[in-house]
């Protein structure tokens, strides 16, 4: 028997973004933002509400870009998410990260942050809070590369669990897409 929750803001797994943009005097910022992905081939969606720093320094810039985080940066991940950029005006310096232009965008990129993607802003609608990124580049350093492709296991992302307030690691691979289904009938 199922158990109704009634309409939540739950889906597994929730990523964990972290949006990177240059505020107007070109200081760096950063937020985590679990309730996005990828809307079309070139193309990321994030609700991101008006009231944040970041949204400001997009619309202003039109760039921001897009990391994922790693369990190496639960603690400064969970920090750019809980304290604002318009608070905290040394918000990247307090959490360690280290700000990085990107070469495709006017955004940028955290040097502890291994993965991520570059993008130009396509929309933003007040109503819904819905933000809509071009990806223009999508950008991973060496150390999490195998044979020159993105080593999940290498990138150790982290997801969110929205009922516990929990971030979580991946866990092992259980199947091939576009294989394993070939084997039913």
């Amino acid at each position: 028997m199922r158990k109704s929750f009634g309409a939540k803001p739950w889906l597994y797994p929730m990523p964990v973004l972290i949006l990177g943009t240059y505020a107007e005097d070109g200081t760096p910022n950063a937020m985590n933002a679990a309730w996005g992905g990828i809307s079309e081939e070139a193309e990321i969606s994030v609700c991101i509400s008006e009231d944040h720093k970041t949204t400001e320094n997009l619309l202003q810039s039109g760039a921001f870009t897009v990391s994922v985080a790693t369990a190496a940066t639960v603690a400064a991940a969970d920090y750019v998410g809980i304290v604002s950029g318009t608070k905290e005006k040394d918000k990247i310096k307090k959490c360690g990260w280290t700000a990085v232009p990107s070469e495709s965008v006017n955004a940028p990129l955290f040097a502890e942050l291994p993965f991520a993607l570059e993008c130009r802003v396509k929309s933003y609608d007040r109503e819904s809070c819905r933000l809509v990124g071009e990806i223009v580049n999508v950008s991973a350093e060496e150390s999490v590369l195998t044979d020159g492709r993105i080593d999940v296991k290498k990138l150790d992302p982290i997801v969110y669990e929205p009922v516990s307030h929990t971030y979580l690691r991946l866990g092992e691979a259980v199947g091939r897409a576009f294989s394993d289904g070939k084997k039913i009938g």
